[in-house]
């Protein structure tokens, strides 16, 4: 497969990964929403540090264009700078997190050297960025109200969201073959660890 493609579907499948993330927990957990766009457990935050961590800059484009789309037509349609705003710093901290297990764990594309312990580093760190980022620009707004405990859910959302994504596609990768063999299923499960291998290595810098 071409650079070129991969990264297209790269940033294609990101983009459905997050669109139906969203619409799953829309359907599952409405319920469990502090104000608009905040929960007390969000898959969306799971599919954004995945994302990143599998397919790096590609991830964050499909993250960026799928935040827009959810943010302008969905969350906050009569709020354009609202939407903008969420889109980039939804999209900016994951990848910042990314980046911080690209320098420290020496990141692979199929999260192999990524132990329990590293998963659980990064989902907190990025449970940390992405509400600190977000508040901090509520903050120059001047959108103070319950700014804390509006903090507390959503670090809470993206740690849960996050932890359920990481763990269950570790978990996923783990069975995935080292090696092909002649069965057609294996096989092609092989070539799945091979694209996200070759994601990784064509990453856009």
């Amino acid at each position: 497969m071409s650079s070129l493609r991969l990264h297209f579907w790269s940033i294609t499948g990101t983009l459905i990964a997050f669109l139906v993330s969203l619409w799953i927990n829309q359907e599952v957990f409405t319920h469990t929403s502090f104000v608009r766009g905040i929960n007390w457990i969000f898959l969306p935050s799971g599919v954004r540090l995945l994302s990143t961590l599998l397919v790096g800059f590609d991830g964050f484009v499909g993250l960026l264009v799928g935040g827009l789309l959810m943010d302008f037509f969905y969350w906050f349609p009569h709020d354009p700078v609202r939407s903008i705003a969420g889109a980039i710093l939804g999209s900016l901290a994951p990848y910042l997190v990314y980046r911080l297990a690209l320098e420290r764990y020496d990141l692979k594309a199929s999260l192999t050297n990524l132990t329990p312990k590293r998963l659980l580093v990064l989902a907190v760190a990025y449970s940390v960025a992405n509400p600190l980022l977000h508040h901090i620009w509520f903050a120059l707004q001047g959108n103070t109200q319950n700014i804390g405990e509006s903090f507390v859910m959503m670090f809470v959302g993206d740690l849960t969201g996050a932890l359920i994504m990481l763990y269950s596609m570790k978990g996923i990768l783990a069975l995935l073959p080292k090696q092909s063999s002649r069965s057609p299923m294996t096989g092609g499960m092989f070539r799945v660890r091979l694209a996200l291998d070759s994601a990784y290595n064509n990453r856009l810098q």
